[in-house]
């Protein structure tokens, strides 16, 4: 009886936890939003309130769109973001897969080096990386952007894909390789398509980081045509004076990809794990 009792209780506090934690989290998103369709003396008299027919203005819009070129920032955004992604999958998922498959010397000793990156931030080495920029010549180049953002990631998603790829069935695999199978398709046929929750649980904890950025955009890709909608933010914000209408519009416009991106990584997420335990 007093565990049937308990449980509904212990499914209460959860719920009332993670409806906290949503409401916390959600609440700047909010108040962002709100804030960029209210005039300038609304935003600082009464920023908690919802815009009303006397304090709407869609100023900070207008602003925003005939200041600048944000249409070019989210498209650089949008590259540099999609392109890390790709490339962090991808190379992540193969070193992953040789990390839990292959036994050689050195293996648990790469998986430690490999690790250590999640540990230690790269910006540590940001003038080493704008050394080696310089002399590459890619600096103010979004590919600059993308071999930075792939570096960064990699490690976190090794970490989680050689875990799940470790529960992958070594009789399907063996299976394929008796049917004649290569490495190469086992990896993209076989173990991939087992691994996409993983995958999916990737992506989204690499995409944010990464459209979100100011440090790397301001340092390796300042020029006009390179600018992320974050960096492309700041041409608002003065020493002395800041139109906050256009600021608080411009991070309103960069939320939508990013809910947009969500969303669908979301739902490869769940299809991922029902698919799985289909199988």
């Amino acid at each position: 009886m007093s565990r049937a009792t308990s449980s509904p209780l212990r499914s209460t506090a959860a719920h009332a936890v993670l409806i906290a934690y949503t409401v916390i989290a959600l609440f700047p998103v909010v108040l962002i939003v709100i804030n960029s369709f209210k005039s300038r003396n609304a935003i600082f008299r009464s920023p908690l309130s919802f815009p009303t027919s006397e304090t709407f203005d869609p100023v900070g819009y207008t602003t925003v769109m005939a200041q600048g070129d944000f249409i070019q920032y989210f498209q650089n955004s949008l590259v540099v973001t999609v392109g890390s992604l790709f490339f962090v999958i991808l190379f992540g998922a193969m070193a992953a897969f040789a990390l839990s498959e292959y036994r050689f010397r050195g293996n648990t000793m790469t998986g430690l080096y490999l690790a250590l990156g999640i540990m230690i931030p790269i910006r540590l080495g940001t003038v080493a990386i704008l050394q080696l920029m310089v002399a590459s010549g890619l600096v103010n180049t979004l590919t600059a952007l993308i071999l930075v953002y792939t570096a960064q990631g990699l490690p976190l998603c090794v970490f989680i894909l050689s875990e799940f790829m470790k529960t992958v069935s070594d009789d399907l695999k063996n299976a394929g390789r008796i049917d004649g199978l290569s490495e190469y398709r086992i990896f993209f046929r076989l173990v991939l398509p087992l691994v996409r929750p993983a995958m999916a649980t990737v992506a989204v904890f690499t995409m944010i980081p990464i459209w979100n950025d100011l440090w790397f955009p301001l340092i390796l890709a300042p020029s006009e045509g390179t600018k992320t909608v974050t960096l492309g933010a700041q041409i608002f914000i003065g020493q002395f004076v800041t139109n906050w209408n256009a600021v608080l519009a411009a991070l309103s416009l960069a939320i939508l990809p990013v809910l947009i991106l969500y969303l669908i990584f979301s739902r490869q997420l769940i299809r991922g794990i029902t698919s799985g335990a289909v199988k």
